[in-house]
């Protein structure tokens, strides 16, 4: 873990002093960009929330990956819990000048995982049919009538990122609307490694809120291997007048 905390020169802002409190490993990650409308997206953003903006455009992101060795802090992974499949649907926040992410939906492989995620840390877990083969990652949920099926290559390595690869993949937060407040988790990681990517075959019919994310509108696409995650408790940001 010191290896970890060491490598934060990348960071947009300094380490929390408090310890961490959580660690896990987010691989094999597919990220499709959507660019969206700012009066589609607006509803699906706590009104406490600033929505943040590339060049004055909005995004959507919907990021598939392996969910590995997830665990508090001096216990060990259990993984039956621990190792599992995810897909997040996230949009961006620039609250005062803390860059993060605000997830619209997340849906986990396995449902024991997904209550246990949604219990503790009050994010909008639920149970998908979501798989990964040699080819790519398939979701299927008839409940919300999602679906997700891609077939891609990866290709090089980013080695000089554009100030919008960097954008949407380096937030270091992620903000939470509860019944008491807007939460914010600090995170640290390594820097993304990031890789171009070819789809090759690709189905998707995610609608959340008015926006509807389709195969035609993508404006963008990253595979990264992964990184090493740490994670901090929520912290409170701005209570909500009762």
């Amino acid at each position: 873990m010191k290896t970890i905390l060491s490598d934060d020169n990348h960071r947009p802002w300094p380490l929390p002093t408090s310890p961490w409190q959580y660690y896990q490993e987010w691989l094999d990650l597919l990220f499709l960009h959507f660019q969206v409308d700012y009066d589609l997206l607006r509803p699906l953003v706590p009104a406490g929330l600033h929505i943040d903006q590339h060049q004055g455009s909005c995004y959507i992101s919907l990021v598939a990956f392996k969910m590995k060795n997830i665990r508090p802090k001096n216990l060990p992974a259990f993984p039956p819990l621990s190792n599992f499949y995810e897909i997040n649907v996230r949009t961006y926040i620039d609250q005062d000048g803390k860059k993060g992410v605000y997830f619209i939906n997340i849906e986990a492989s396995k449902y024991l995982s997904a209550l246990v995620a949604k219990k503790l840390s009050g994010l909008p877990y639920e149970k998908s049919a979501i798989l990964r083969d040699a080819q790519g990652y398939h979701n299927l949920n008839q409940e919300r009538e999602f679906r997700l099926k891609t077939i891609f290559e990866v290709n090089d390595e980013i080695t000089l990122k554009s100030s919008l690869d960097t954008w949407l993949t380096e937030r270091y937060c992620l903000y939470l609307d509860k019944p008491a407040g807007i939460y914010c988790f600090d995170i640290h990681h390594p820097e993304w490694p990031l890789f171009s990517v070819q789809l090759q075959e690709y189905q998707l019919n995610y609608t959340v809120g008015d926006i509807h994310l389709h195969n035609e509108n993508i404006a963008l696409i990253h595979y990264s291997p992964g990184v090493q995650v740490l994670a901090w408790n929520a912290v409170t940001i701005k209570p909500h007048q009762r």
